[in-house]
């Protein structure tokens, strides 16, 4: 059995490279919004005097967005289609554009609700370490006050839920599917 110092260190070792592209990011929105940064100096330029961007709720919701949102481009032909077929724009939203997202909003939900919850980096570094989410409880529990049965109840139930989440999203995407199916 390896001691808690090298169990550590083995956990590092394995999470660390898929946090460094989303940490190198992040610190790179700290430049951007400190107050000797690009924004501010910008501001500087027109005479605008410097405004607090870090370590605010704007800066969390930022830095979580940037780092979570994906981004997917549909094909402009669908729409040129039921343009060509005497749908209006609002038709073709409805008709087209909705029902060929809606698979991929499930999936961007999915595959955003996991990392969303269980940051504690962004928050940290970008709101100071004013706002707390589930990932920086979790975090704490581990390595600030090493009660790590509280922490895996945490973690227990954060898996959980997003279980059934990912469950359900499933269910509404087959239900979807089956219907665009049918239609």
């Amino acid at each position: 059995k390896l001691k808690p110092k090298s169990q550590m260190i083995m956990v590092l070792m394995i999470t660390l490279p898929t946090w460094i592209n989303m940490l190198v990011r992040t610190y790179a929105w700290r430049g951007i919004l400190d107050k000797n940064g690009l924004i501010n100096s910008l501001l500087a330029v027109f005479g605008i005097s410097p405004v607090k961007l870090l370590e605010t709720t704007f800066a969390v919701v930022l830095g979580m967005v940037y780092n979570f949102i994906p981004f997917s481009k549909m094909d402009e032909s669908y729409i040129q289609a039921a343009n060509d077929l005497g749908a209006n724009k609002v038709q073709a939203f409805f008709k087209v554009t909705l029902p060929l997202s809606v698979p991929g909003v499930i999936s961007g939900i999915t595959l955003v609700f996991l990392p969303a919850v269980s940051s504690f980096f962004i928050p940290k570094l970008l709101g100071g370490g004013q706002y707390v989410l589930i990932g920086n409880v979790i975090e704490t529990q581990f390595l600030t006050t090493g009660n790590w049965g509280f922490g895996s109840a945490i973690s227990l139930i954060m898996s959980i839920i997003i279980i059934v989440t990912m469950a359900l999203a499933r269910h509404i995407d087959k239900r979807i599917s089956a219907k665009g199916g049918n239609a």
